[in-house]
C-alpha cells in the first residue's frame, strides 16, 4: 500500500543501527539498494554476482519463510522437528525445547504445552520420562510441523490482543484484520503463583504490552479479556500498589480494555 510522502515520517522506528523509516514502493527500494552497493564499493566490499538475488517473492531467512502474505517456519525446520526422537536426557529435552522456543510466536499457549518437559531442566530435578512428558513432546511436535502463516504488522493500523490467565500460565495473542500476527505466552513465577485472578488477568495484559510493545506505542489497540472488573480498571478508586505500577505501564498506551466471554476468545 503506497503512502503520501509526508506521511513516511510516522512510520519511523529506532534499532541500534540508527533511524529508519517504512517505504513501500519498488522506486524507493531501487535507490536505497543502490545506495548500499555503492556504499559497499567505496568502502572495497563485494558481493559475487552469481549469488546475489533481487526482487524475490519469497524468501528464507533465520530459519523462517517471508512473503508478502507474513512469516511461516522453514519446512527444512518442520522436517527436523518431525524426525526428533523422545528425548532420553536433560541435554536432549535442552536442545529440543531451544528449537521450539524459537518458533515459540507461532504456537498458541506454547508455555502451557511445553511446562511438563520445562520442570525437568530445573535444577535438582532428576529426569523421569513419563506419559504427561511424552504427550507435551509430541503435542509441541505436532503444533511445530503445522504453524500458521502470521500476517506481516502494519503499524497504520489498529491492533486486537486477547488475554487470558490461569494456574499454569499468561497467554495472549496478536491480531491484525482477523488474523493472527504473534502468539506469546509464559509460565507464572514462583510469586504470581499467589496472585488473585484479578491480578492473574491484568498481569496478562501487562505481559502484552510490554512483549509486543514496539508495535503497540503510537497504535491503537483493543484488549479483550475474560475478567469483567478489567474493564473498570481505569475508574477504580482503591488499588494494590502492584495495579497501581501497572496501571501506569498501561497509560502509556492508546487502549481500551474489553470484556469478552472466555468461549468467545480467540
Amino acid at each position: 500500500m503506497k503512502i503520501r510522502e509526508e506521511d513516511i515520517p510516522k512510520t519511523a522506528f529506532v534499532t541500534r543501527y540508527g533511524h529508519h523509516e517504512f517505504t513501500v514502493t519498488r522506486e524507493q527500494h531501487e535507490k536505497h539498494l543502490r545506495a548500499v552497493l555503492e556504499k559497499l564499493r567505496k568502502n572495497q566490499l563485494y558481493g559475487k554476482f552469481s549469488k546475489c538475488e533481487f526482487w524475490l517473492k519469497k524468501v528464507a531467512l533465520l530459519g523462517h519463510v517471508w512473503t508478502t502474505e507474513g512469516a511461516s517456519v522453514d519446512p527444512e525446520k518442520i522436517e527436523a522437528v518431525s524426525n526428533w526422537k523422545t528425548p532420553r536426557n536433560v541435554t536432549e529435552i535442552r536442545s529440543f525445547l531451544g528449537l521450539a522456543k524459537y518458533y515459540r510466536r507461532f504456537i498458541e499457549n506454547f508455555s502451557k504445552i511445553a511446562k511438563p518437559m520445562t520442570e525437568l531442566v530445573k535444577d535438582k530435578v532428576s529426569f523421569a520420562w513419563n506419559d504427561e512428558r511424552e504427550k507435551s513432546f509430541q503435542c509441541l511436535k505436532n503444533k511445530l510441523t503445522t504453524t500458521p502463516v502470521l500476517t506481516l504488522p502494519d503499524l497504520l493500523k489498529d491492533f486486537v490482543i486477547y488475554c487470558d490467565a490461569s494456574r499454569q500460565g499468561l497467554g495472549c495473542v496478536l491480531m491484525q484484520d482477523n488474523r493472527v500476527v504473534s502468539y506469546a505466552s509464559r509460565q507464572l513465577r514462583a510469586h504470581e503463583e499467589h496472585y488473585p485472578t484479578h491480578d492473574l488477568e491484568l498481569a496478562a495484559v501487562v505481559h502484552a504490552l510490554k512483549i509486543w510493545r514496539h508495535y503497540l506505542l503510537g497504535n491503537k489497540c483493543d484488549i479483550y479479556t475474560d475478567h469483567k472488573s478489567l474493564k473498570y480498571i481505569f475508574t477504580q478508586s482503591e488499588l494494590n500498589m502492584r495495579q497501581r505500577r501497572w496501571l501506569e505501564l498501561i497509560k502509556d498506551y492508546e487502549l481500551e480494555i474489553h470484556y469478552h466471554l472466555e468461549k468467545q476468545m480467540w
